[in-house]
């Protein structure tokens, strides 16, 4: 019995763990193989998102909070490789934002 409760320990143990390092191993793959995010996409627009940050309309109330050291680079939701002129971000899956770009969702990293 304690044979088989060894085994579906370990059974158990691969569901969970094969699953999560097939997307991290893909995670990167996709990266380089996403589009990138449009700035005239709705939830972009909504988020006032822009690949450059000299474009920002600071005019929006939503854009009051913008501070000239912010950018997606130094955001806590971006992901991928640091130096990457686009990263995968997790406010916009399946697109790659701009790394000089800048959304409402800001957020520093810790």
């Amino acid at each position: 019995m304690n044979k088989n409760l060894t085994r579906r320990k370990l059974l158990q143990t691969l569901a969970v763990a094969l699953p999560a390092g097939a997307v991290l191993v893909n995670q990167t793959a996709l990266a380089e193989d996403a589009p990138k995010l449009d700035p005239n996409d709705p939830t972009a627009k909504a988020l006032l998102y822009v690949e450059d940050v000299s474009t920002l309309d600071k005019s929006s109330p939503a854009a009051a909070r913008y501070e000239a050291s912010q950018k997606c680079a130094n955001c806590i939701q971006i992901a991928g490789e640091d130096g990457a002129a686009y990263r995968p971000c997790n406010i916009f899956p399946g697109k790659v934002v701009a790394a000089e770009g800048w959304c409402s969702v800001w957020a520093p990293k810790p």
